[in-house]
Protein backbone atom coordinates (compact mmCIF):
# COMPACT_ATOMS: atom_id res chain seq x y z
CA UNK A 1 0.00 0.00 0.00
CA UNK A 2 1.34 3.42 -0.98
CA UNK A 3 0.66 6.05 1.70
CA UNK A 4 1.05 9.84 1.53
CA UNK A 5 1.87 11.63 4.78
CA UNK A 6 0.49 15.16 4.43
CA UNK A 7 2.78 17.55 6.27
CA UNK A 8 3.84 21.19 6.28
CA UNK A 9 1.05 23.07 4.55
CA UNK A 10 0.58 26.81 4.82
CA UNK A 11 -0.93 27.41 8.25
CA UNK A 12 0.71 29.19 11.17
CA UNK A 13 1.50 25.70 12.51
CA UNK A 14 3.60 24.67 9.49
CA UNK A 15 6.81 24.06 11.45
CA UNK A 16 5.08 21.84 13.99
CA UNK A 17 3.38 19.93 11.16
CA UNK A 18 6.71 19.30 9.44
CA UNK A 19 8.05 17.80 12.64
CA UNK A 20 4.90 15.73 13.29
CA UNK A 21 4.79 14.50 9.70
CA UNK A 22 8.47 13.66 9.64
CA UNK A 23 8.12 11.49 12.74
CA UNK A 24 4.99 9.76 11.43
CA UNK A 25 6.70 9.11 8.09
CA UNK A 26 9.71 7.51 9.77
CA UNK A 27 7.48 5.40 12.05
CA UNK A 28 5.39 4.05 9.17
CA UNK A 29 8.50 3.18 7.21
CA UNK A 30 9.92 1.33 10.21
CA UNK A 31 6.74 -0.77 10.12
CA UNK A 32 7.38 -1.64 6.48
CA UNK A 33 4.77 0.70 4.99
CA UNK A 34 5.51 2.38 1.65
CA UNK A 35 5.06 5.94 3.00
CA UNK A 36 6.07 9.18 1.29
CA UNK A 37 6.04 12.84 2.36
CA UNK A 38 3.56 15.12 0.61
CA UNK A 39 3.56 18.87 1.30
CA UNK A 40 0.42 20.49 -0.19
CA UNK A 41 2.13 23.88 -0.22
CA UNK A 42 4.66 22.53 -2.70
CA UNK A 43 2.55 20.44 -5.08
CA UNK A 44 -1.09 20.07 -6.02
CA UNK A 45 -3.44 17.42 -4.70
CA UNK A 46 -3.94 16.01 -8.19
CA UNK A 47 -0.52 14.43 -7.70
CA UNK A 48 -2.04 12.08 -5.13
CA UNK A 49 -3.93 10.45 -8.00
CA UNK A 50 -1.08 10.77 -10.49
CA UNK A 51 1.36 9.12 -8.06
CA UNK A 52 -1.18 6.39 -7.20
CA UNK A 53 -1.47 6.93 -3.45
CA UNK A 54 -3.98 4.59 -1.84
CA UNK A 55 -4.26 6.20 1.63
CA UNK A 56 -3.43 9.52 3.26
CA UNK A 57 -2.18 10.12 6.80
CA UNK A 58 -3.03 13.73 7.64
CA UNK A 59 -0.28 15.26 9.78
CA UNK A 60 -1.27 18.83 8.92
CA UNK A 61 -2.21 21.19 11.75
CA UNK A 62 -4.37 24.30 11.73
CA UNK A 63 -6.02 25.82 8.71
CA UNK A 64 -5.96 24.12 5.33
CA UNK A 65 -5.36 20.79 7.00
CA UNK A 66 -7.39 20.43 10.16
CA UNK A 67 -10.41 22.53 9.23
CA UNK A 68 -12.22 20.36 6.70
CA UNK A 69 -10.69 21.84 3.55
CA UNK A 70 -8.19 19.06 2.88
CA UNK A 71 -10.74 16.49 4.01
CA UNK A 72 -13.14 17.82 1.36
CA UNK A 73 -10.51 17.51 -1.37
CA UNK A 74 -9.72 13.94 -0.34
CA UNK A 75 -13.43 13.08 -0.31
CA UNK A 76 -13.69 14.41 -3.86
CA UNK A 77 -10.65 12.38 -4.94
CA UNK A 78 -12.00 9.28 -3.19
CA UNK A 79 -8.82 8.63 -1.22
CA UNK A 80 -9.20 7.26 2.34
CA UNK A 81 -7.71 9.58 4.97
CA UNK A 82 -7.10 9.55 8.70
CA UNK A 83 -9.12 11.42 11.28
CA UNK A 84 -12.42 13.25 11.25
CA UNK A 85 -14.53 14.08 8.23
CA UNK A 86 -15.29 17.42 6.61
CA UNK A 87 -18.00 18.76 8.92
CA UNK A 88 -16.50 17.54 12.19
CA UNK A 89 -13.08 18.93 11.25
CA UNK A 90 -14.58 22.32 10.40
CA UNK A 91 -16.63 22.45 13.61
CA UNK A 92 -13.76 21.40 15.88
CA UNK A 93 -11.45 24.00 14.32
CA UNK A 94 -13.96 26.73 15.14
CA UNK A 95 -13.92 27.25 18.92
CA UNK A 96 -17.11 29.33 18.87
CA UNK A 97 -19.17 26.68 17.05
CA UNK A 98 -17.62 23.96 19.19
CA UNK A 99 -18.72 25.70 22.38
CA UNK A 100 -22.22 26.39 21.04
CA UNK A 101 -22.70 22.73 20.17
CA UNK A 102 -21.43 21.61 23.57
CA UNK A 103 -23.74 24.06 25.29
CA UNK A 104 -26.67 22.75 23.23
CA UNK A 105 -25.80 19.22 24.40
CA UNK A 106 -25.51 20.32 28.01
CA UNK A 107 -21.73 19.72 28.12
CA UNK A 108 -19.67 22.01 30.40
CA UNK A 109 -17.43 24.67 28.84
CA UNK A 110 -16.16 27.97 30.28
CA UNK A 111 -18.30 31.10 29.82
CA UNK A 112 -17.14 33.18 26.86
CA UNK A 113 -17.85 36.15 24.65
CA UNK A 114 -16.99 36.84 21.01
CA UNK A 115 -14.89 40.01 20.82
CA UNK A 116 -15.15 42.66 18.14
CA UNK A 117 -13.19 45.82 17.47
CA UNK A 118 -15.90 48.00 19.05
CA UNK A 119 -16.69 45.67 21.95
CA UNK A 120 -17.00 47.13 25.43
CA UNK A 121 -13.98 45.30 26.82
CA UNK A 122 -14.48 46.53 30.38
CA UNK A 123 -18.08 45.32 30.42
CA UNK A 124 -17.04 41.94 29.06
CA UNK A 125 -14.32 41.59 31.68
CA UNK A 126 -16.81 42.46 34.40
CA UNK A 127 -19.39 40.00 33.06
CA UNK A 128 -17.00 37.04 32.64
CA UNK A 129 -14.64 37.83 35.48
CA UNK A 130 -10.85 37.97 35.42
CA UNK A 131 -8.52 36.46 34.44
CA UNK A 132 -9.55 35.69 30.86
CA UNK A 133 -8.05 33.71 28.00
CA UNK A 134 -8.22 35.56 24.69
CA UNK A 135 -7.75 33.41 21.60
CA UNK A 136 -8.35 33.32 17.84
CA UNK A 137 -11.40 31.18 17.13
CA UNK A 138 -9.68 29.03 14.50
CA UNK A 139 -6.04 28.56 15.42
CA UNK A 140 -4.19 25.86 17.33
CA UNK A 141 -0.95 25.38 19.27
CA UNK A 142 -1.90 28.37 21.46
CA UNK A 143 -0.92 30.71 18.62
CA UNK A 144 -2.23 34.24 19.20
CA UNK A 145 -3.44 33.45 22.72
CA UNK A 146 -3.06 35.67 25.79
CA UNK A 147 -3.94 35.44 29.45
CA UNK A 148 -5.53 38.71 30.54
CA UNK A 149 -5.56 39.77 34.20
CA UNK A 150 -6.78 43.35 33.82
CA UNK A 151 -9.65 44.78 31.77
CA UNK A 152 -7.41 47.45 30.22
CA UNK A 153 -5.21 44.70 28.71
CA UNK A 154 -8.08 43.17 26.74
CA UNK A 155 -7.68 45.47 23.75
CA UNK A 156 -4.01 44.51 23.36
CA UNK A 157 -4.87 40.80 23.61
CA UNK A 158 -7.60 41.27 21.01
CA UNK A 159 -5.17 43.06 18.68
CA UNK A 160 -2.79 40.09 18.87
CA UNK A 161 -5.45 37.44 18.33
CA UNK A 162 -7.18 39.20 15.43
CA UNK A 163 -3.91 38.97 13.46
CA UNK A 164 -4.61 35.24 13.16
CA UNK A 165 -8.40 35.17 12.84
CA UNK A 166 -11.13 37.81 12.39
CA UNK A 167 -13.17 36.00 15.05
CA UNK A 168 -11.73 36.27 18.56
CA UNK A 169 -13.14 34.95 21.83
CA UNK A 170 -12.58 35.88 25.45
CA UNK A 171 -13.06 32.87 27.71
CA UNK A 172 -13.17 32.77 31.51
CA UNK A 173 -9.92 31.29 32.82
CA UNK A 174 -10.59 28.23 34.95
CA UNK A 175 -8.17 27.86 37.84
CA UNK A 176 -7.38 24.24 38.55
CA UNK A 177 -5.82 21.19 36.89
CA UNK A 178 -5.18 21.23 33.15
CA UNK A 179 -5.86 17.88 31.50
CA UNK A 180 -5.96 16.38 28.05
CA UNK A 181 -7.73 13.25 26.88
CA UNK A 182 -6.55 11.38 23.79
CA UNK A 183 -9.15 9.53 21.73
CA UNK A 184 -8.21 6.50 19.64
CA UNK A 185 -11.05 4.84 17.79
CA UNK A 186 -13.82 4.31 20.34
CA UNK A 187 -11.46 4.47 23.30
CA UNK A 188 -10.56 7.35 25.58
CA UNK A 189 -6.93 6.87 26.65
CA UNK A 190 -5.59 7.73 30.13
CA UNK A 191 -5.74 11.43 30.96
CA UNK A 192 -2.55 13.48 31.07
CA UNK A 193 -2.02 16.23 33.62
CA UNK A 194 -0.12 19.27 32.29
CA UNK A 195 1.96 21.59 34.45
CA UNK A 196 4.09 24.51 33.34
CA UNK A 197 5.86 27.32 35.22
CA UNK A 198 4.82 29.63 32.39
CA UNK A 199 1.74 31.85 32.50
CA UNK A 200 -0.26 29.14 30.69
CA UNK A 201 0.34 26.12 28.46
CA UNK A 202 1.51 28.19 25.49
CA UNK A 203 3.45 27.40 22.28
CA UNK A 204 6.78 27.52 24.13
CA UNK A 205 5.53 25.13 26.82
CA UNK A 206 4.07 22.76 24.21
CA UNK A 207 6.96 22.43 21.79
CA UNK A 208 10.17 23.92 23.13
CA UNK A 209 10.46 24.12 26.92
CA UNK A 210 12.00 21.28 28.91
CA UNK A 211 10.36 22.29 32.19
CA UNK A 212 6.79 21.34 31.23
CA UNK A 213 5.62 18.43 33.37
CA UNK A 214 3.38 15.66 32.06
CA UNK A 215 1.82 13.16 34.46
CA UNK A 216 0.11 10.03 33.17
CA UNK A 217 -1.89 8.60 34.80
CA UNK A 218 -3.00 12.04 35.96
CA UNK A 219 -3.23 11.07 39.63
CA UNK A 220 -6.99 11.44 39.90
CA UNK A 221 -9.22 9.02 41.84
CA UNK A 222 -10.20 6.18 39.52
CA UNK A 223 -13.89 7.15 39.53
CA UNK A 224 -13.04 10.73 38.52
CA UNK A 225 -10.61 9.54 35.85
CA UNK A 226 -13.28 7.31 34.29
CA UNK A 227 -15.90 10.07 34.51
CA UNK A 228 -13.65 12.57 32.73
CA UNK A 229 -12.55 10.11 30.07
CA UNK A 230 -16.22 9.41 29.32
CA UNK A 231 -16.83 13.17 29.10
CA UNK A 232 -13.97 13.55 26.60
CA UNK A 233 -15.42 10.81 24.42
CA UNK A 234 -18.88 12.41 24.62
CA UNK A 235 -17.46 15.82 23.67
CA UNK A 236 -15.57 14.27 20.75
CA UNK A 237 -18.67 12.50 19.46
CA UNK A 238 -20.88 15.57 19.92
CA UNK A 239 -18.97 17.22 17.07
CA UNK A 240 -19.16 14.09 14.92
CA UNK A 241 -15.42 13.41 15.24
CA UNK A 242 -13.95 10.02 14.43
CA UNK A 243 -10.72 8.06 14.20
CA UNK A 244 -8.47 9.84 16.63
CA UNK A 245 -8.00 13.21 18.29
CA UNK A 246 -7.52 14.99 21.57
CA UNK A 247 -9.87 16.79 23.94
CA UNK A 248 -8.48 19.50 26.22
CA UNK A 249 -10.19 20.39 29.48
CA UNK A 250 -9.78 21.98 32.91
CA UNK A 251 -10.77 20.54 36.26
CA UNK A 252 -11.62 23.42 38.60
CA UNK A 253 -10.56 23.57 42.23
CA UNK A 254 -14.15 22.66 43.07
CA UNK A 255 -13.82 19.48 41.00
CA UNK A 256 -15.99 20.61 38.07
CA UNK A 257 -14.76 19.86 34.53
CA UNK A 258 -14.77 22.45 31.74
CA UNK A 259 -14.19 21.43 28.11
CA UNK A 260 -11.87 23.72 26.15
CA UNK A 261 -11.44 22.37 22.62
CA UNK A 262 -11.01 19.34 20.37
CA UNK A 263 -7.97 18.76 18.17
CA UNK A 264 -8.77 16.52 15.20
CA UNK A 265 -5.17 16.33 13.94
CA UNK A 266 -3.08 16.61 17.11
CA UNK A 267 0.67 16.99 17.26
CA UNK A 268 2.78 13.87 16.80
CA UNK A 269 6.14 15.33 17.85
CA UNK A 270 8.43 14.14 20.65
CA UNK A 271 6.61 16.61 22.95
CA UNK A 272 3.14 15.53 21.87
CA UNK A 273 0.40 14.16 24.08
CA UNK A 274 -1.42 11.47 22.10
CA UNK A 275 1.74 9.33 21.76
CA UNK A 276 2.32 9.83 25.49
CA UNK A 277 -1.18 8.58 26.35
CA UNK A 278 -0.75 5.65 23.95
CA UNK A 279 2.46 4.60 25.69
CA UNK A 280 0.54 4.50 28.96
CA UNK A 281 -1.55 1.63 27.54
CA UNK A 282 1.45 -0.15 26.04
CA UNK A 283 1.13 1.17 22.48
CA UNK A 284 4.40 2.22 20.85
CA UNK A 285 4.67 5.30 18.63
CA UNK A 286 4.99 3.09 15.55
CA UNK A 287 1.98 0.97 16.47
CA UNK A 288 -0.02 4.10 17.23
CA UNK A 289 0.70 5.46 13.74
CA UNK A 290 -0.33 2.15 12.16
CA UNK A 291 -3.53 2.03 14.19
CA UNK A 292 -4.44 5.58 13.15
CA UNK A 293 -3.73 4.70 9.52
CA UNK A 294 -5.90 1.57 9.75
CA UNK A 295 -8.82 3.88 10.57
CA UNK A 296 -8.47 5.84 7.32
CA UNK A 297 -11.71 6.11 5.38
CA UNK A 298 -13.71 8.23 2.93
CA UNK A 299 -17.05 9.66 4.01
Amino acid sequence: MKVAVLLGGKSAEREVSLKSGGMVLAALRRKGIDAHPFDPSEKGFENLIREKFEKVFIALHGRFGEDGTVQGILEWLGIPYTGSGVLASALAMDKVRTKRLWEADGLPTPPYKVLEKNSDFKAIAKRLGLPLMVKPASEGSSIGMSKVRAANALDEAYALAVNYDPIVIAEKFITGIELTGAILGDQALPLIKLETPRDFYDYQAKYIADDTRYTVPAGLPDKKEQELRALCLEAFRALGCRGWGRVDLMLSKQGKPYLLEVNTSPGMTDHSLVPMAARAVGLSYEDLCVKILEGARVG
